[in-house]
């Protein structure tokens, strides 16, 4: 345990901005999940998915949950996935 008041604080910061981070990841993890569930059915529902999946990961992003690289890479990821789902019906 720190000794330091500083750095107790900081502790305290840490722990309450893991909930948040946490949570956020959660998130994200069940959007893809549903992303790719409505993938294999219905490809407008997954546009849609599509969609929120990116304004959740550009905004963790952005709150530097995540880091941008991974959040790029995962956008151009499942934009490829949607985009030969589409070609494919």
């Amino acid at each position: 345990m720190a000794n330091i008041k500083s750095a107790k604080k900081r502790v305290l910061i840490e722990k309450e901005r893991r909930v948040v981070n946490n949570s956020v990841k959660s998130e994200i993890k069940t959007c893809i999940r549903k992303f790719k569930d409505a993938l294999a059915t219905d490809v407008e529902k997954a546009t849609e998915i599509y969609k929120e999946l990116t304004s959740l990961v550009d905004s963790a992003a952005r709150e530097n949950v995540i880091h941008q690289n991974s959040a790029n890479r995962k956008k151009a990821h499942f934009a490829k996935l949607l985009d030969d789902a589409k070609k494919a019906k």
